[in-house]
């Protein structure tokens, strides 16, 4: 995946470095490089996402509670 910006007609650079930030975050690059710096077995990978679930449950619980 390569991701190219061109710079514009009177753009300066700084808008040029913004857009560009904002390409590679919206593109996903930097979550890919940090998930894959270190390898997680599988056991922690489900204990991982097991408790990412219960956290969303808890906090979708909370938020459905508090408009009753």
């Amino acid at each position: 995946m390569s991701l190219e910006v061109k710079l514009r007609d009177g753009e300066t650079q700084e808008s040029l470095l913004q857009r560009f930030e904002k390409a590679v975050r919206f593109s996903g690059v930097l979550q890919e490089l940090k998930r894959k710096s270190y390898f997680v077995s599988r056991g922690d990978a489900a204990r991982i996402k097991a408790q990412k679930a219960a956290r969303r449950r808890r906090k979708h619980n909370s938020t459905w509670e508090a408009r009753s």
